[in-house]
């Protein structure tokens, strides 16, 4: 298995709505039913993404198999965290969006977090609550939570830090 990451490109979009498609239903299966509903993420915020260079594909053998978006901040759902504090509010960090794979896909996560911090040594990232396989992820990967952060919609997600 050889897992590489780029930039994503617009020739990229197709595969990118097909695996969030695909991590919808592992959602879905998973008990989590109401983070990304039908048509969200849209193909518009990907294409959006793609456009300001955040947007990134991880490739397995050549194929298409992950995608996240990496963002820098600040992010303005992130400036009042409730029940909680940020390990660092001070620094400039980056946030990671929209993380999506293949369902046969293994590693790509870690991948994905080696990938962003040799960028920068502060991530920020967020989850629903019912997204357990995402939390695992997070804190597996050695992300502290901090608490709960409320979406421009109002949603709560939970919110999590590392600084390395």
């Amino acid at each position: 298995m050889s897992l590489s990451i780029r930039p994503a490109t617009t020739a990229d979009t197709d595969r990118i709505m097909t695996i969030i498609d695909a991590a919808r239903q592992i959602m879905r299966s998973a008990g989590n039913p109401d983070q990304w509903p039908e048509g969200k993420p849209s193909r518009g915020q990907i294409l959006a993404d793609i456009d300001c260079g955040a947007s990134y594909v991880c490739e397995e053998d050549g194929r298409v198999v992950a995608t996240f978006a990496f963002v820098k901040g600040p992010d303005p759902t992130y400036k009042t965290i409730y029940n909680g504090r940020w390990a660092d509010d001070e620094q400039p960090y980056y946030i990671i969006h929209r993380v999506a794979s293949t369902p046969e896909s293994h590693g790509v996560f870690r991948a994905m977090m080696d990938f962003c911090f040799t960028r920068t040594r502060n991530i920020r990232i967020d989850t629903h609550a019912d997204n357990r396989i995402m939390q695992h992820l997070i804190t597996s990967y050695g992300f502290t939570y901090c608490g709960i952060i409320h979406l421009l919609n109002g949603e709560e997600r939970l919110a999590y830090q590392r600084i390395i």
